[in-house]
């Protein structure tokens, strides 16, 4: 791919263990997207069956299984150097369509072509109530943002990521650098930004996970599970995830305790939201994330 092609908007995730959300998850990013790449980090709950039969459903989805985490950027690293913007999406990351189908139009414009990543409010859930349709948690300013939003067109090259858009090594073109960014939440509120995200970090995500699982998830950072076996289980010992293991951030990330993301994600006031942008109305056929967890 050369610099002079032009591809949009591409999506990315990376998911394992997400049944819960993590259809409709990509359902509200699909049409903000050109391209969406699935890798699914062999999950063993109903996550690949699902990623699957939306392929099937949207013809601009490209799924696949890894053992290895950094396969879900490896698969973006085409992209370095074009007028692409890259959308990562976790499986309890959702945003609002209709919000992004301005971000989109004035993205393909020209906007914020002079940053390399872009960041916005979001709500970091830790309550959906269902005949209310209200999402409860605490919103991003002042607690700690997730959104990833990125211009390709800003490095020369990026790879050796151990995931998807998280560290390695990326060459800048001129004027950019890593802290090139714009926060949306600066300049409008919460009903106005586009790239809003109601992220439900605190709800349980996949079907095998109990009532006794500790909530939020410990993420990849946290559990070094970088590289699995074909029966989905940590491999150690290998280069690529010694080396994230024994990084100066990982030690920061352990010695923080299981409690650090509630204090980064629930700081300030709780409030509550109108959930309809984003699990849309309550009688909506594709309601998929309050689906009752021992359906078939």
């Amino acid at each position: 791919m050369t610099s002079s092609q032009r591809v949009g908007i591409v999506g990315s995730v990376l998911v394992r263990n997400e049944d819960v959300f993590v259809e409709l998850a990509i359902r509200n990013a699909a049409s903000f997207c050109d391209v969406i790449h699935v890798v699914d980090h062999l999950s063993s709950d109903r996550t690949w069956s699902i990623v699957r039969s939306l392929a099937r459903d949207l013809g601009h989805l490209d799924v696949r299984r890894s053992r290895h985490a950094g396969d879900s950027h490896a698969v973006l690293e085409q992209y370095a150097g074009t007028s692409t913007w890259v959308l990562g999406i976790d499986g309890d990351e959702l945003f609002d369509p209709t919000s992004l189908a301005t971000l989109r139009e004035a993205l393909l414009a020209g906007a914020h072509a002079d940053v390399f990543r872009v960041k916005a409010h979001v709500l970091n859930c830790d309550e959906l109530d269902e005949q209310r349709r209200i999402a409860y948690g605490y919103l991003a300013p002042p607690s700690r943002p997730v959104t990833k939003l990125f211009n390709f067109a800003a490095v020369e090259t990026w790879a050796g990521c151990p995931q998807r858009l998280h560290g390695g090594r990326p060459v800048f073109r001129p004027g950019f650098h890593w802290e090139s960014k714009r926060d949306l939440a600066t300049g409008t509120g919460w009903d106005s930004d586009p790239l809003r995200c109601l992220h439900v970090c605190f709800l349980q995500r996949s079907s095998l996970q109990s009532a006794s699982d500790v909530l939020p998830r410990r993420n990849l950072g946290e559990t070094g599970a970088f590289r699995r076996d074909l029966g989905g289980v940590l491999v150690r010992g290998v280069r690529g995830a010694r080396g994230v293991l024994r990084s100066p951030r990982a030690a920061r990330v352990a010695q923080r305790g299981p409690t650090w993301k509630s204090e980064w994600y629930a700081r300030g006031e709780r409030i509550g939201v109108d959930a309809t942008p984003f699990i849309g109305p309550a009688a909506d056929a594709q309601d998929i994330a309050l689906r009752e967890l021992d359906s078939p």
